[in-house]
């Protein structure tokens, strides 16, 4: 007979199901329990730029995210040919994407928002106004050597990342509501820098 390792879920997805939704519902004043928002997925994405014909850096890029997210990203291609970019409709490997679900996705946000954001320089929060109309939020990573899982060669050649957190059932309160619980760190309104 085969051993089977126990498979004990994320610390943040219990966290969710065990305590966050019951204070979420209470905080928002929601009736029913599927009002509640939900993570449903993260996109890490990166755009190529400049460096399009480069293999080189698209091998460094590729290999970064993979790192980070664990998953191995798919290429992503051009929709409108942008002539001041010298990209055509259809062009192939302008950028990068992976997209995150389930225990995977979990603990990504518990790695990103516990480890790697501490690690940026002059840290103030994430921006408040990153919210779109349903709820999703955006935000843009400048460097990528903010995360522990890259060495030192591999962040030689920096690029951004966007993640997008997609949540559903939320509005732009109950989506920051449902990040805070997880600890994203939001800059304080008002505040002096």
């Amino acid at each position: 007979m085969a051993k089977t390792a126990a498979i004990t879920a994320p610390r943040l997805k219990a966290l969710y199901s065990e305590k966050y939704i019951k204070e979420l519902q209470a905080e928002l004043g929601l009736s029913n329990v599927n009002e509640v928002p939900k993570l449903e997925k993260i996109i890490v994405s990166v755009g190529i730029g400049k460096n399009k014909d480069d293999k080189r850096h698209y091998e460094v890029v590729r290999n970064t995210v993979t790192k980070i997210t664990g998953q191995s990203p798919i290429d992503r291609m051009a929709r409108k040919s942008i002539a001041g970019f010298k990209i055509r409709a259809g062009m192939n490997r302008i950028g990068l994407s992976v997209t995150l679900r389930g225990a995977r996705m979990y603990e990504f946000l518990d790695r990103f928002v516990n480890v790697a954001l501490p690690r940026v320089r002059d840290f103030h929060g994430v921006s408040n106004k990153a919210f779109d109309k349903g709820g999703n939020y955006n935000l843009g990573v400048v460097e990528q050597s903010i995360f522990p899982e890259l060495s030192f060669e591999e962040t030689q050649h920096a690029h951004g990342l966007q993640i997008t957190f997609v949540i559903k059932n939320g509005n732009k309160e109950a989506s920051k509501a449902l990040l805070v619980k997880f600890g994203m760190p939001f800059e304080k309104e008002g505040g002096a820098r």
